[in-house]
């Protein structure tokens, strides 16, 4: 891992970031380290500041690189792979050794790492003895950082680590990191890694019990109460109670642990479905003309809040971007045999296939020898909504409810149970019932799963994941769709990022 004491410097300019935008009387301190930070921690609002900064820069690398970019490019959801020009081809074709791979992943660790040392810092002074945080804010603060932590290392790990197994769990990874330390961290086996991980989301749980969201759900606007602060409001945008125990379904489906997996997932629909928190989004919504919730936002139950995502959108999936920036599905008409469409969604009446959520565009680039077109089908779920609340307008999803379900599927050992968990995310999208067949088999079930699963993580970065937790060496191309041909090979290598060269370069003897 990158030395701790450069990542002491970040620390410093997250907070001059962060914080020094609303304390302007900080300008006159003292700009060593150690008494930037004491300046910080010396009240409660120095606490939220500095968990709040964390939240803010999740946006480095989830905006983009760990949702609707890179993962998705590598789980081959768009038209890229034959592209030798186009901005993500590396990427689509695994070129790990390629300098601007190389370049991603230093970056990408160097963020997660980065953000891992100011939640430790954090949490260093709030245990420490005389810490000025707050007794009734001090459990969500403690919870969540905890929480944040076991996040980004689980996907440093889903990113770095091998596909996990019996054979593989000991395999050396990562470090975990978990103090202020500024000695260099030792790579630890996947199994080890995971302990701690598991570890963490259990203390946060345990410390998110009171959690307001379980009584008043996820309070997506301002109080009306003048005397009352929004400190514990807009619940999707943290690391909420539930949204650590959907992260701890995640991590012991990772590992195999079905047992686990499905205790966690029954506990969380049973609560939801009492309790609504996470309603499924209605028809109203989805199909309204002006402010479409293509995300089914009501369900997400952890997300990014991004005020620039428009930007995001315009960069990659406007239908003015240019052929080789553009995140694309193949195909010129949305229901012909050679558009991916009819590959992914078998129900024609299903809203994810729905033409507010693709339309059919002419893309074009200009060249050396001209202007070139090409036919896409252009992709809307990060379209602009301005008619829409800012409760979604700005949310980009990282965990959301059905995934749950799909979860619950995947490891419940009733086939019937199963198809009736796949079958409640079908319903809410319009599409009709699987019928359990006497034929079925585990595999027959794991096709249903994956085929609502890849549907419901466009541009979230997740599917890159399933993947690779079932070690798929076959999945659905991105660029080759006829009744001969819709899947591609898929190496196992192609899983596994390399450590990044400024880790490895930080451990030569």
């Amino acid at each position: 891992m990158q030395t701790i004491n450069y990542i002491k410097h970040l620390i410093s300019a997250c907070i001059l970031v962060f914080v020094f935008a609303s304390c302007n009387d900080w300008l006159a301190v003292d700009m060593e380290d150690g008494m930037l930070e004491d300046k910080l921690f010396e009240s409660n609002e120095g606490f939220q500041s500095a968990l709040n900064g964390v939240y803010n820069r999740l946006n480095e690398n989830y905006a983009s690189t760990l949702t609707m970019t890179v993962l998705d490019v590598m789980a081959q959801y768009y038209d890229v792979r034959q592209n030798s020009d186009h901005l993500f081809h590396v990427y689509a074709n695994y070129e790990f050794s390629e300098p601007s791979f190389k370049n991603a992943s230093d970056n990408l660790w160097m963020r997660q790492y980065s953000q891992i040392a100011n939640l430790n810092t954090l949490l260093a002074h709030i245990d420490s003895k005389d810490s000025a945080i707050k007794e009734t804010y001090c459990p969500f603060i403690k919870g969540e950082a905890l929480g944040l932590r076991a996040f980004l290392h689980f996907d440093l790990m889903r990113i770095y680590g091998p596909i996990y197994s019996v054979d593989t769990e000991n395999e050396i990874c990562i470090p975990y990191q978990e103090t202020d330390s500024k000695e260099i961290q030792p790579l630890l086996s996947a199994k080890e890694v995971m302990g701690k991980i598991i570890r963490d989301l259990n203390d946060a749980a345990d410390l998110l019990k009171g959690d307001p969201i379980r009584t008043e759900g996820v309070m997506a606007e301002d109080s009306k109460d003048l005397n009352e602060t929004n400190d514990f409001r807009y619940r999707q945008y943290r690391l909420n109670y539930y949204a650590v125990r959907a992260l701890l379904a995640r991590v012991y489906l990772w590992i195999g642990d079905r047992g686990n997996a499905l205790l966690v997932c029954k506990e969380l629909i049973a609560e939801n479905e009492e309790k609504l928190i996470f309603p499924w989004t209605s028809r109203t919504d989805i199909v309204n003309s002006t402010s479409p919730d293509l995300l089914f936002s009501t369900e997400v139950i952890f997300g990014l809040y991004n005020i620039s995502r428009v930007n995001l959108f315009n960069s990659y999936f406007k239908n003015t971007t240019t052929i080789n920036n553009a995140l694309v599905f193949k195909g010129e008409r949305l229901n012909d045999a050679s558009s991916k469409l009819p590959y992914y969604f078998s129900d024609e009446t299903d809203y994810r296939r729905g033409t507010n959520f693709w339309s059919e565009e002419t893309l074009e680039q200009m060249t050396s020898t001209g202007n070139a077109s090409q036919p896409s089908i252009c992709f809307h779920k990060y379209a602009d909504v301005s008619g829409a609340t800012e409760s979604y307008r700005y949310m980009i999803p990282l965990i959301r409810m059905s995934e749950i379900y799909l979860i619950a599927a995947e490891c419940s050992d009733d086939f019937t149970e199963s198809i009736a968990y796949i079958n409640k995310v079908r319903n809410n999208r319009n599409c009709v019932n699987i019928e359990l067949q006497s034929s079925d088999t585990e595999e027959t079930i794991r096709q249903y799963i994956t085929s609502e699963f890849m549907r419901e993580v466009i541009g979230e970065g997740q599917l890159y994941f399933y993947y690779k937790r079932l070690a798929m060496e076959e999945i659905l191309s991105g660029t080759e769709f006829s009744e001969e041909r819709w899947t591609e090979s898929m190496y196992l290598q192609y899983y596994e990022w390399p450590l990044p060269k400024i880790e490895t370069d930080q451990r030569v003897n």
